[in-house]
Order: C-alpha cells, then sequence, then structure tokens
C-alpha cells in the first residue's frame, strides 16, 4: 500500500511533462488523464468487444471460455470471442490504483510510423509509460546511457512493423537485462525466432514471451469456411456461367456430413472447428498433445502429430484446414507421404504457415486430381513470385496472406496489449498467451 502511494505520488507529479507523444520522449499514464479520458478514449480507441467487469458478457461467455482447452483448469490463452473477463485488470486500476504493484515501463520495437500502435500513446492504463520507439538498438542509445532506474525499461512491445526484429530483438534484450516480459503483437512468433534468442531465453529462464494470439482467430474460421463453400458449391463456373449469361443447373455438394480435418488445433483450429461443427461436419483434428482435447464438445477424434496420424486424418478428410505455426517441428510437415495418402477429391486450405506444406507436393497432387482444390492464404515465400505455378491452376483459390486483415486487427492487437496484459502486469498478475519461442509457438 506504502509503495504504490509512492508510485501514485512520483506518477501524478510528473504526469502533465511525461504525456507528450513525441517519438523520442517518455510517455506515461497518469491517474486524472486516464480517469477523466475514460469514456472519449473508449469511443475512439477500444473496440466493443471489450466490456466492465458489470457487464454481463462476463457472466454469458463463461460456458464457452471454460470449454475452450477442457483439461485446462486455468485458461491462460486469450480469445476474443471467448475470454469471460476481457479487461478486468484494466478496469481495476481504474477504480482501486492501490491494486499496482509495479511500473511498467516499456520500449516500442517497431517503425515509429506504425498506426496500429496508436494506442500505446493514447490509452495506456495508469501506472505504465513508453519509454522510447525505435527500429534498433542504435535508437535507444540514449536510454542506454542513463543511470537513472525510473529509466530501465522491463517490457519489450514488438512489432511485425520492425523490419528485422530477428536480430534487434536479442540484441534489445542483451542491452537492457532489465526486460521481465517480451510482447509481440501477432499470433506467429516466427519472425522474432533465432538461436541468439534462444540463448538469451536459457540464460533468463524468468523472462517471459506473450503474443496475440486469438486475435485472429475468428476471421480465419470465416475464411475456411468460405473455402469450402467456395468448391462445394462450384463458385468458378456459378461466375462463369454468370459471365456468359448461361442459365445452367448443376449439382452441388452439401458440407453437412462431410468430415473436415484440422492440421494444428490451437485457438484458430478450434476457431474453424466450431464453425464446421455448426454446418453439421464431422471433425477430427492433429495437436502436439491429444489428451487436452479429450472432452472436446466439437472435435470428433483427435490425434497425435506423428505421421501415420497426419496420413489417416489426410485419407479420411473431405477438406483438410492446416492452421499449423511455422516451427522446426512442422515446417515440411504435410509432405508427399501425406498428399499421396489424401482422400480423392480432397480440398486442402492452408491458413497456417506456408512453410509447413510441401509446395510442390501439393501442386503435383492438385494436377493429377488427387486434390479438387486448394484455398491458400500462406506460401513458402511471399509475396508469390509471379512464375509461381500455383497462379496458373485453375483448381486453386489465392488470397495475398490477408484473410485475417481486417481494418481494426492490428489495432486489436495492441488494444489486447493495452487493455489486458499491460495491467495484468502492473497489477501482478499472470500474463496471458505465453509462449515457448523453441517450439514456436
Amino acid at each position: 500500500m506504502k509503495s504504490s502511494s509512492l508510485l501514485l505520488r512520483r506518477i501524478g507529479n510528473n504526469g502533465a511533462s511525461l504525456m507528450s507523444r513525441s517519438r523520442s520522449s517518455s510517455r506515461v499514464a497518469t491517474a486524472p488523464a486516464r480517469l477523466t479520458n475514460i469514456s472519449e478514449s473508449s469511443k475512439h480507441v477500444r473496440p466493443s468487444s471489450y466490456f466492465s467487469p458489470s457487464s454481463s458478457f462476463f457472466t454469458a461467455s463463461a460456458s464457452l471460455h471454460s470449454n475452450a482447452d477442457p483439461a485446462s483448469k486455468t485458461y491462460k490463452y486469450w480469445n476474443r470471442e471467448e475470454y469471460a473477463r476481457k479487461g478486468r485488470y484494466d478496469y481495476l486500476i481504474k477504480i482501486s490504483p492501490e491494486s499496482i504493484v509495479k511500473e511498467a515501463k516499456v520500449i516500442v520495437l517497431a517503425d515509429s510510423d506504425d498506426d496500429a500502435n496508436s494506442a500505446l500513446s493514447e490509452s495506456l492504463p495508469f501506472g505504465s509509460k513508453i519509454l522510447h520507439t525505435g527500429s534498433t538498438l542504435a535508437d535507444f542509445d540514449e536510454l542506454r546511457k542513463s543511470v537513472n532506474p525510473s529509466e530501465q525499461p522491463n517490457i519489450i512491445f514488438v512489432s511485425p512493423s520492425c523490419p528485422k526484429a530477428r536480430k534487434q530483438l536479442p540484441l534489445l534484450l542483451a542491452a537492457f537485462p532489465s526486460i521481465e516480459w517480451v510482447h509481440v503483437r501477432s499470433a506467429g512468433i516466427d519472425f522474432v525466432v533465432s538461436e541468439a534468442l534462444d540463448e538469451l531465453v536459457e540464460t533468463n529462464p524468468n523472462l517471459k514471451i506473450t503474443n496475440a494470439k486469438g486475435q485472429f482467430s475468428s476471421s480465419l474460421a470465416e475464411y475456411a469456411m468460405m473455402a469450402c463453400s467456395y468448391f462445394a458449391k462450384d463458385l468458378p463456373r456459378l461466375l462463369k456461367q454468370k459471365q456468359n449469361k448461361n442459365w445452367e443447373k448443376y449439382d452441388v455438394e452439401e458440407l453437412r456430413g462431410k468430415t473436415m480435418g484440422i492440421v494444428g488445433y490451437g485457438d484458430i483450429g478450434r476457431a474453424v472447428c466450431k464453425l464446421a461443427h455448426v454446418y453439421g461436419m464431422n471433425i477430427v483434428a492433429l495437436r502436439r498433445n491429444p489428451k487436452l482435447s479429450a472432452n472436446d464438445e466439437y472435435c470428433n477424434v483427435v490425434y497425435g502429430t506423428d505421421k501415420a496420424s497426419l496420413n489417416k486424418l489426410m485419407s479420411e478428410s473431405d477438406y483438410i484446414v492446416c492452421s499449423a505455426p511455422s516451427t522446426v517441428e512442422t515446417r515440411g510437415m504435410v509432405n508427399a507421404d501425406a498428399f499421396a495418402a489424401v482422400k480423392e477429391d480432397a480440398v486442402f486450405i492452408n491458413l497456417g504457415r506456408g512453410p509447413v506444406v510441401d509446395e510442390d507436393a501439393m501442386v503435383e497432387a492438385l494436377k493429377d486430381g488427387k486434390l479438387k482444390g486448394a484455398a491458400l492464404d500462406v506460401f513458402k515465400e511471399e509475396p508469390l513470385p509471379k512464375n509461381n505455378e500455383l497462379w496458373e491452376l485453375d483448381n486453386v483459390l489465392l488470397s495475398p496472406h490477408n484473410m485475417d486483415q481486417t481494418n481494426t486487427f492490428m489495432h486489436e492487437a495492441t488494444e489486447f496489449f493495452v487493455f489486458e496484459n499491460l495491467p495484468r502486469f502492473i497489477c501482478g498478475k499472470d500474463l496471458l498467451n505465453p509462449v515457448d519461442p523453441k517450439r514456436g509457438y
């Protein structure tokens, strides 16, 4: 209590001079500014999915949340549709500043013009401040020279807008041993994973790494079902007939009763599963630890990630959705053997990461008719080269890795950090979305 009061007094006394939004100056949230602008910032920044603890949403979604991973007593992962206590600690800090345990001092590894990070300057919770933003270690030189304890960062916020984050993150961690937590503003962390990062994590086992998992799942699940319907209803034929003014009826397929196989049953996989279940599909899935889904109410069967299980899923599924992350273990996982085992006329949908799939083997399966078609949002090389054969295949639906790209998706990812995990850190609570950099998820 005494330390919290001292912190409040120190931040309050300095708040006026530190609220500048200049890239080179610190930004700190003060109690008066935060409390008097709650309604304004809610209208401008906070998405409608955030509610105060008095909202009926807390009770209504609790049952959904409890089923996210039935084997977990305390579910540690965020999902914007299912998580039952959104903004709990952000609200607690507003009504009870005494709940602050420690100050959050953040450095931002990002392009300074990244508009999706606007919440970092507009809506920081009380008890936090931005020390500096930069995209290279050199951008933080002045901060490195500081001997003031209040200017020693304990959090790094990493944005995909930083062009060389994989190289710069280990350098920042080595330069600032005071860092306790790294948050990555994306679900995939492959753009920051490196041997240098692994070594630093091994020497500092208390370092926490989190990501924005759960922000992008619903839009990707919608895309997966659209892709299923694209082939089931033969939309290419429909569009061609319209163009030719050809009134010719033809048979279509139902999704009801078909089997969907999900390779990578994480948050995205579960979101796809829920929608497929509503369509009346049967669902089989792969995940590293099948026991975690033993009581899953949507998935019929869950296999392990061994080769035999993957081939079995491929042989049973009419629609295969690949939502696995790109890791050392998963790269090239869906290979020629898997496509050789695939059910005749199956549709392959990749919305996870391109390197998980052997593209050459997939192209052969598409060309020889083993696969009816493929819907691909991710590729081994991006942008997809103009000479890539996939552009020429009529049975392929291509999208430029944008099927989760709503006009607010990255803003919402930043807001998860600002309204959810940052207040948890300030209040000394467990962080959501912990990541193992060695596993890559």
